[in-house]
């Protein structure tokens, strides 16, 4: 058994991450980080790990340095990495750190945690970042594409108020999206940059936020070199994620409430233009909390940890809503 520690557990993908590390084969919790919850019993926070034995405790970097484990998840806000990284790096530089925060995401001394582009960098990794969820849904519906692309592709997001976290805002107030659809940082938002940093090739993103609470559907229209027919792109498709079993392929338009508590990806819809077969646009879809998060992490860890990728994923969750 591997022992893994997860810091900032509080939060919407805390719920989805910690029934899968609890329940996984290979990995066993032995510490679980939450200020706000500290000396609350993990299992009346999260469902589905009634017999979870831990409590929530205050890890700051200070007490991480003092806690041993083989791999450490940090689950926290955009900017709140570092001092965890540097206490990891001195301390515990053979722990496998799994970051679900974008503060690692540029960094060439870590891995780039997208298994179904780059899983052969991920095995002996020591330094992982997880991929933002729009980001994932966006880079897995167009890197069948890349080398074909005539142009700059748009990707038109729109995610449940999960993915604003827990922090009141506008963009997670129920009251405020209730039959609304809210637009927001519409140009350089970090998704975009990041999408466009590991695809190799720039993308304009336009993220929105919707009343329903969990999954992503990700719009893409795109202009290739040749002139394509749904047929075909679909064929591409296929061939291109034939040994991804997380990622469905298939002609028709997929729908989030399909993909909500799953782990994986739909990709379909495949159109093309009559006036101008080079136009093209398809639909993505997942569920953020999962393969947007916590599936990818633990996805991540298995690699990391030299297992199948898939180990632990057997069973869909959802517990969050």
């Amino acid at each position: 058994m591997y022992s893994v520690i997860v810091v900032g557990a509080r939060g919407y993908t805390g719920a989805e991450l910690l029934p899968l590390l609890h329940r996984h084969p290979a990995f066993e919790l032995v510490a679980v980080g939450s200020a706000g919850a500290a000396g609350a019993k993990v299992s009346s926070h999260v469902e589905g790990i009634e017999e979870c034995p831990l409590t929530f405790s205050n890890i700051d970097p200070p007490a991480l340095a003092r806690l041993e484990a083989d791999a450490c998840v940090l689950a926290l806000p955009n900017g709140a990495a570092s001092g965890y990284v540097e206490v990891l790096d001195r301390h515990r530089p053979q722990t496998v750190v799994v970051d679900l925060s974008a503060d690692h995401r540029f960094d060439p001394a870590w891995a780039y945690g997208q298994p179904e582009r780059f899983a052969d960098r991920l095995p002996g990794a020591r330094r992982i970042a997880n991929p933002g969820c729009y980001a994932t849904a966006a880079q897995l519906a167009l890197a069948p594409l890349a080398d074909l692309l005539a142009g700059m592709p748009a990707a038109f997001g729109v995610s449940g108020y999960s993915g604003a976290g827990m922090t009141p805002s506008r963009r997670n107030d129920p009251s405020v999206l209730q039959d609304n659809l809210l637009p927001y940082t519409l140009v350089d938002h970090i998704h975009e940059r990041e999408v466009s940093h590991h695809l190799g090739r720039d993308i304009r993103f336009l993220p929105h936020v919707a009343p329903f609470f969990r999954g992503i559907s990700m719009t893409v229209a795109a202009e290739l070199q040749t002139g394509q027919t749904p047929a075909g792109l679909l064929d591409r498709f296929e061939a291109f994620y034939s040994a991804s079993e997380l990622i469905e392929i298939r002609s028709d338009i997929p729908e989030v409430k399909e993909i909500r508590g799953r782990h994986g990806v739909i990709i379909g819809g495949f159109a093309v233009s009559q006036i101008n077969p080079n136009r093209i646009s398809l639909v993505a879809v997942l569920d953020n909390l999962l393969k947007g998060a916590a599936t990818q992490a633990v996805q991540n860890l298995n690699l990391a940890f030299g297992l199948d990728m898939l180990a632990g994923l057997g069973a869909q969750t959802g517990g969050a809503e």
